[in-house]
């Protein structure tokens, strides 16, 4: 054979085997599945699930009572210490009684002398009589005499009324806390002229218990009465929890007292006024606070990471992951959130595990490599 022709033939054996080589390399990587993608996995969590609804709420005492001057004159003294808890009848304010002192005497000299007037008069009627009945005298003078003894007895009386009002004109220049409870600030000062038009020197509000205002929208409200015919406003025995302006949890809880007999045009709410024990004093008319309550149970519902939805054109989505370990895009209808956690109303099934945390990754029929959700948290 000739020596050309046979390294020609070689060299195109060498290619065709090259080839083979290559076809069958790329064919066994167009074969070959992609590899599984690491996901955080977590199992719905079923179980009931009370619903906390919050709302804005102002402390504000069960009485607040304006104290304030029934009668003018000046203020010689202040009896009390601004802040202070004091209780009923205790002395908070001395108006200058001497004035009304006066006018006291006055009055009970007019009253004196009134006295004395009917006492001439009783004796006049007594001694006519009988001289009326032996025609001594004339009818018409007993008349008189028994008439002088009615105006005396009228004078008596106005008299009387005029001291029982000077003794409480003196009676009102010692100003007393009408209620129990924790004294304002002093709104006047020593030396200054006050009186009934003046307004309130100060204010005693009663803080144990103490009430929190809140409103509550009226499809709240609406939704309250809805579940049962006749059903109360607010359930009964619901208690409401306070979260303070420092993010603390009020220790004791409150109850449903009252609600507003009617809506607020403007807002569209109902105000509701509960009360709390306050033992303490800690809470104080004008604070603001979270008012907390319980204001459903839903049964059996359906618990997922709040991270594992996702949003897409108003939409919602979860990856779930099926006993063969491959993902499922899924369209679910979210309900309430409970902490970090949300309630899936439709989409899910008890049991069903879906994708936590990177659900933009995964895609419909992937493989997964499950890895449990190590920070998911039970809702509070």
């Amino acid at each position: 054979m000739d020596p050309f022709e046979e390294k020609r033939r070689f060299f195109v054996l060498i290619t065709g085997v090259f080839a083979l080589g290559i076809a069958g390399g790329c064919e066994r990587s167009q074969n070959q599945a992609p590899p599984a993608q690491d996901a955080q996995v977590v199992a719905v969590e079923q179980r009931d699930v009370p619903v906390v609804d919050e709302w804005v709420g102002t402390m504000d005492g069960f009485v607040n009572a304006q104290v304030r001057a029934q009668v003018s004159g000046y203020l010689i003294r202040q009896d009390y210490k601004e802040g202070s808890a004091v209780r009923q009848g205790d002395l908070l304010f001395e108006i200058d009684p001497r004035p009304f002192a006066a006018a006291l005497a006055q009055a009970e000299g007019a009253l004196a002398q009134a006295q004395a007037q009917l006492g001439k008069a009783e004796l006049d009627v007594a001694r006519y009589m009988p001289l009326a009945r032996d025609k001594a005298i004339s009818q018409e003078e007993l008349d008189n005499a028994v008439q002088d003894r009615l105006a005396a007895q009228a004078q008596v009386a106005s008299a009387h009324a005029a001291v029982d009002q000077a003794k409480l004109n003196l009676g009102f220049t010692r100003i007393t806390a009408p209620v129990d409870g924790i004294s304002g600030l002093i709104r006047a000062q020593v030396g200054d002229l006050v009186g009934p038009t003046t307004g309130a020197l100060t204010t005693v509000s009663t803080v144990d218990p103490i009430k929190a205002y809140f409103p509550i929208s009226e499809q709240a409200y609406l939704g309250f009465r809805g579940r049962e015919p006749g059903a109360p406003a607010i359930p009964k025995g619901t208690q409401f929890g306070l979260v303070l302006s420092d993010g603390s949890t009020y220790v004791r809880k409150g109850e449903f007292y009252a609600i507003d007999n009617q809506v607020d045009g403007n807002t569209g709410t109902v105000r509701v006024v509960a009360l709390f024990p306050n033992p303490d004093g800690l809470l104080r008319p004008g604070q603001y606070a979270k008012v907390r309550a319980v204001v459903n149970v839903v049964k059996g519902a359906l618990l997922v990471p709040q991270r594992a939805l996702t949003e897409l054109q108003g939409s919602y989505q979860m990856a779930t992951v099926d006993p063969e370990n491959h993902a499922h895009i899924v369209t679910v209808k979210p309900g309430v959130q409970v902490g970090n956690q949300v309630v899936v109303e439709s989409g899910l099934h008890p049991g069903d595990r879906v994708v936590a945390d990177g659900t933009q990754k995964i895609r419909d029929g992937a493989a997964v490599n499950p890895i449990p959700f190590a920070t998911a948290e039970p809702a509070k």
